[in-house]
């Protein structure tokens, strides 16, 4: 007898400012799983929120010159349902539901808020269906800059100096706010705090490009960080979930140089769009010793939120020699030319099978407390 495919369900887009660079993953994640194992189900939230049954042809999510693709219509609506034996995908059509079958699993290729932040593992927590990252709590902490550091913190990692302006305190007093700043040393990095990695961020050369930048982080949260730039060089290393009672893997690190001056930092355009302003080298140019401090640190990092699956781990590392915590990704950009999947290949395991793994450690997770 031939063994059932398993049903995968690839949800992307999102409502979240990285709605299009979703949708860049979910080609690339289309284009390179084996369908002789897998059968994929591929659903789109529109930035509304809506969800809709799309194309398995990956060609209209890849990232074309010029135009970031968008889930926009919604032909196609669907929702999960579920009971005491399965979750099944439901559509809808005027008056008729017609059951889509079972899901076995849910891969959330999904980017800020609304996908990453938590939100959207609750729903598949309540649901009952197993899905691809970190849990709840390990994912808000994971998004929010301000929490992730304080874990950081309590976990003996050093952080780099900086100043949290909530909604209610810059209504209040801005000026206030902003003076609270004057304990950082510029440049200073203004960014919205729940808003993913790319989006919404300056960098701040002098006090009176200040409150602008925090307006422009504003725009996308209305809790803003407030980072001290650092000195050093800008290493990452992905992080995989041990199998079982297995401790977690780090991938070999990888290091990110902007190769212009257009960009001043690593920002959406250098991530996305220009594809020559920053160069990625993996593994990075490290003695072994620190190779493996930073492999130890990241695995360290991804303990401390208790995250699941799969992260990505940013740190800054000083001419002194000191390593300091950027942040932690718990769904990192996973098109096949993202940085994430070329630490891994460069340390032993492919794209595909990166893949393969992720859904491996998924169904095998308890749904709930675990």
């Amino acid at each position: 007898m031939t063994e059932r495919k398993l049903r995968v369900l690839l949800l992307f887009g999102g409502r979240s400012s990285e709605h299009s660079v979703s949708c860049v993953t979910a080609a690339g994640v289309m284009h390179a799983i084996d369908r002789e194992r897998f059968e994929i189900v591929p659903v789109g939230i529109s930035r509304d929120g809506g969800w809709t049954l799309l194309d398995q042809d990956p060609e209209g999510w890849a990232l074309n010159t010029g135009k970031l693709p968008e889930i926009s219509t919604l032909d196609h609506p669907v929702h999960l349902s579920t009971d005491a034996q399965k979750t099944s995908l439901l559509a809808y059509s005027e008056s008729t539901v017609t059951d889509l079958g079972e899901i076995d699993v849910v891969f959330p290729l999904l980017h800020g808020p609304f996908g990453e932040d938590g939100s959207i593992q609750g729903i598949l927590e309540m649901a009952g269906v197993s899905y691809v990252g970190s849990g709840i709590a390990a994912s808000a902490m994971g998004m929010d800059k301000h929490f992730m550091k304080v874990v950081f913190e309590g976990a003996g990692f050093k952080v780099g100096p900086y100043e949290v302006i909530t909604n209610k305190q810059w209504l209040r007093d801005s000026e206030a706010s902003m003076k609270r700043c004057e304990n950082l040393q510029y440049p200073l990095f203004v960014k919205p705090a729940r808003a993913g990695s790319s989006v919404g961020i300056t960098k701040v050369d002098e006090p009176s490009g200040l409150r602008a930048a925090i307006e422009i982080a504003r725009a996308e949260d209305p809790k803003v960080i407030v980072e001290q730039g650092i000195v050093g060089r800008e290493i990452e290393c992905g992080v995989l979930e041990g199998r079982g009672s297995n401790p977690s893997r780090a991938s070999l690190p990888g290091e990110i140089a902007v190769a212009d001056n257009e960009h001043t930092f690593y920002d959406f355009e250098a991530k996305y769009v220009d594809g020559a302003a920053a160069k990625l080298s993996c593994p990075a140019d490290l003695s072994e010793p620190a190779t493996r401090e930073i492999r130890d640190l990241a695995v360290k990092a991804f303990d401390a939120i208790d995250a699941e699956g799969l992260s990505r781990v940013d740190f800054f590392y000083t001419p002194e020699g000191e390593w300091i915590i950027n942040e932690i990704n718990t769904m990192p950009g996973f098109t096949p030319s993202s940085m994430y999947p070329q630490m891994w290949a460069k340390t032993g395991i492919e794209y595909r099978e990166l893949i393969d793994e992720l859904i491996a450690l998924a169904t095998e997770r308890n749904i709930g407390l675990r």
